[in-house]
């Protein structure tokens, strides 16, 4: 997660969404970092990445930050830092919260009160995994290719999941973990190698 500074907003007009994500896809294929799900709020955003390697995504991080700060800078007439300091991760081992966090993601502007299904806010990754909507940003991480055969009922079954509210300890538990860099496990042995990092 990485956070406006003061909490001031990122993206001043619509604009500013499209190029964010032009050097999100830019940085993800230079610095070989998986982008599974994202959210662009007007003061934050919420990645779900897996690096291919241990830098992988501090380096992509600091491309797309670096790249978008520029650009901001010159294109509203500022100066100086956009960013809260660096950004916020975690590793996650769980499979389970592997598709918690893609929810916690794509339903932020709902519980943000700005519209009423992820469906309706054009700067997500829901269009993409939830209906298919072609964005070549996004590759599927593994868990979530496995919830069915074939695009379609993958897509359907992923809705299901988003219909379905994550419950408020599964909330605590992902916002804990951004907070504090803990990891998001359901155990202490659970598995061994990191499935993603969330941002």
């Amino acid at each position: 997660m990485q956070r406006g500074n003061n909490r001031g907003t990122c993206f001043l007009d619509p604009g500013d969404f499209d190029r964010y994500l032009h050097y999100l896809l830019k940085a993800s294929l230079a610095e070989r970092c998986r982008v599974h799900a994202y959210c662009l709020m007007s003061n934050h955003v919420h990645l779900l990445v897996t690096p291919e390697d241990e830098t992988a995504c501090a380096r992509f991080m600091k491309s797309v930050n670096q790249c978008y700060t520029q650009h901001v800078n010159r294109q509203h007439g500022r100066t100086g830092t956009l960013w809260e300091g660096r950004y916020r991760s975690n590793v996650i081992y769980s499979m389970r919260y592997v598709l918690a966090c893609y929810r916690y993601i794509e339903l932020n502007p709902v519980r943000a009160g700005i519209v009423h299904h992820p469906a309706d806010y054009p700067w997500s990754s829901y269009g993409a995994n939830a209906d298919g909507v072609a964005n070549p940003l996004i590759q599927a991480h593994g868990t979530y290719a496995a919830l069915e055969r074939g695009p379609a009922a993958r897509q359907a079954a992923y809705r299901a999941l988003v219909d379905q509210a994550l419950g408020a300890p599964m909330i605590d538990n992902i916002r804990t973990a951004i907070g504090s860099g803990q990891a998001l496990r359901d155990g202490p042995y659970a598995d061994v190698a990191p499935l993603s990092t969330g941002v």
